[in-house]
């Protein structure tokens, strides 16, 4: 089974009334604790990389590694995702590797940055203008296309702002049908980081509901969603990390968030903390150990479990033959049918 349309694994999440976890990647080990965890609970997954992965495994060693995924696990629906593109060039670039989805933050003006190393929002006009030359290039070669509106806090490599804008449903729908996204990100006060909160957050739920009104064939994507556990960040302090005050999105959150329109929930601090404080513990146990199995073996191993949980949680389990894979060439002419 070829990688997936990241449209058809969402328009399905939408009719299910389930969400789908967007999982990010950097090494070999992240891939297969993740498609471990999919044949465990039989879920469809989103594996995402960011701009800094794509060159941190040289762009070529992700693809040959997705494609080992995708032959070792044939009969499950899988997505490989651009996750934060900051222009239409590096959505070229993913898409010529077999990328079957790019998101296009479109939000955030990338080529502009402050004195302090921050980069500004878009204006409206300006992020339907960016946007939509992604999605006129992608949809052409039958790929997806994910944009944003609003901005979240935090930092996640470099999308890094200190303007957090609430997305405004009057924006909505007037973005969506000039561009012609597949998905739309929604900044509800989520942010990027394990430090997204000093307490227990209140999101903007109503937000979502009201734009899965205004815009109901959208798919609308949850960002900063992970939940930075406190049994995770304890284990890392334990170890001799130095993480006080983490705080993430409870799952109660994001399951309401899902109850009232999300589909896709990007994770991506958790499966950082959960390899890094596996990995601190082995040294801290076996100090003298040095062979690399033994130590990203066991943060393989925690990383598989804690995604098979948030994938029963998020109601992704059980959902992988639901239905059967279209081809890049079957969404190549949907787009054209849609013009």
């Amino acid at each position: 089974m070829p990688l997936c349309p990241l449209r058809q694994i969402l328009d399905e999440a939408r009719k299910g009334a389930y969400g789908v976890g967007a999982y990010n990647v950097n090494n070999m080990e992240q891939i297969q604790a993740i498609m471990q965890a999919a044949r465990d609970t039989a879920s469809p997954l989103i594996i995402q990389a960011s701009r800094g992965a794509l060159q941190y495994t040289n762009f070529t060693y992700l693809k040959h590694l997705m494609m080992a995924a995708v032959e070792d696990n044939p009969d499950l629906p899988i997505a490989l995702h651009l996750d934060h593109g900051p222009d239409l060039d590096l959505c070229k670039r993913a898409i010529e590797i077999g990328f079957t989805s790019v998101m296009i933050d479109g939000s955030i003006d990338y080529d502009t940055e402050t004195p302090d190393g921050k980069h500004p929002p878009r204006s409206l006009q300006d992020n339907i203008r960016v946007t939509r030359e992604v999605v006129d290039y992608a949809h052409s070669r039958g790929v997806s296309v994910e944009g944003e509106l609003g901005t979240l806090g935090g930092i996640e490599e470099d999308t890094k702002t200190d303007h957090v804008l609430l997305t405004d449903p009057d924006e909505v729908q007037q973005f969506c049908e000039h561009t012609g996204v597949d998905a739309l990100a929604l900044a509800i006060g989520t942010s990027h980081g394990a430090y997204k909160f000093k307490h227990e957050p209140t999101l903007a739920m109503e937000l979502i509901s009201e734009c899965r009104r205004r815009v109901p064939e959208t798919a609308l994507v949850m960002h900063g969603s992970s939940s930075v556990p406190k049994e995770l960040v304890d284990e890392i302090n334990k170890y001799g990390g130095n993480m006080p005050g983490a705080m993430g999105v409870p799952i109660p959150a994001i399951q309401e968030g899902i109850r009232r329109g999300i589909q896709k929930v990007n994770v991506d601090t958790d499966g950082r903390l959960v390899v890094t404080g596996t990995v601190r513990r082995v040294f801290a146990e076996k100090p003298g150990e040095f062979d690399p199995r033994k130590y990203l073996g066991p943060a393989r191993e925690a990383l598989a479990k804690l995604i098979a949980s948030k994938m029963r949680d998020f109601g992704t389990a059980g959902h992988a033959s639901d239905y059967q894979p279209k081809t890049l060439d079957e969404m190549k002419a949907f787009y054209a049918g849609q013009g």
